[in-house]
């Protein structure tokens, strides 16, 4: 083989090795989910400034996001194969808790929460 056909043949190598990272980098990107929504208060009323809590109910690990003006929220970059619960909090009240579960293959899950009872005193 001539030198410049084994040139040839490691770019056509090389070229089509960098596409498949790139697919697999890009796959892996679109497996991932997304939570949103809005807290409301007991009137229906958006609760700006509510504090929303996620747990990865495999790691245990909580994050927390305040809601923005409109009372609205956002979580992405989730693990599609772990199961999720949300709920949010103002002053003494608190939302009853939604999950997330991974069998649902729904990439953005829309979950609105409202807050309607007092914290529990645990």
């Amino acid at each position: 083989m001539s030198l410049p056909r084994v040139i040839g043949t490691l770019c056509l190598v090389l070229v089509a090795g960098a596409g498949m990272v790139t697919a697999q980098s890009s796959k892996n990107e679109t497996h991932l989910r997304t939570a949103s929504g809005q807290v409301t208060d007991k009137s229906d009323e958006p609760a700006p400034g509510s504090v929303v809590f996620l747990k990865n109910l495999r790691t245990n690990a909580v994050s927390s996001r305040f809601a923005d003006k409109d009372g609205n929220y956002r979580f992405s970059g989730l693990d599609p194969n772990a199961d999720y619960e949300l709920h949010a909090e103002m002053g003494d009240m608190q939302s009853p808790v939604k999950t997330m579960f991974s069998l649902d293959s729904r990439k953005e899950m829309t979950l609105n929460l409202k807050l309607d009872k007092k914290k529990s005193t645990k």
